[in-house]
């Protein structure tokens, strides 16, 4: 069981009404996106490596040998600070 403070008892439900879920399910979401944050940072979002896909020419003549170097900075960049 949890105790939330009114005002967090409110935003919670607006947002919970917003999503169109409810509350129990959306503190399911916050407490699991913890847990995963947590257990190894956040998730890259799928469109970060869409944003990949047929970039056309790089200008890069190493990308074959340097494909996991370059992959790794356009992933990193793309992590929320």
């Amino acid at each position: 069981m949890a105790y939330l403070d009114k005002d967090q008892h409110q935003a919670l439900r607006a947002e919970a009404a917003r999503e169109g879920v409810s509350m129990a399910e959306l503190l399911r979401r916050v407490v699991r996106k913890h847990l995963q944050d947590r257990a190894g940072g956040p998730r890259v979002p799928r469109e970060a490596y869409l944003k990949l896909v047929a970039l056309g020419t790089s200008g890069y003549t190493d990308v074959a040998e340097r494909h996991d170097a370059y992959l790794a900075g356009a992933l990193r960049d793309e992590r929320p600070r």
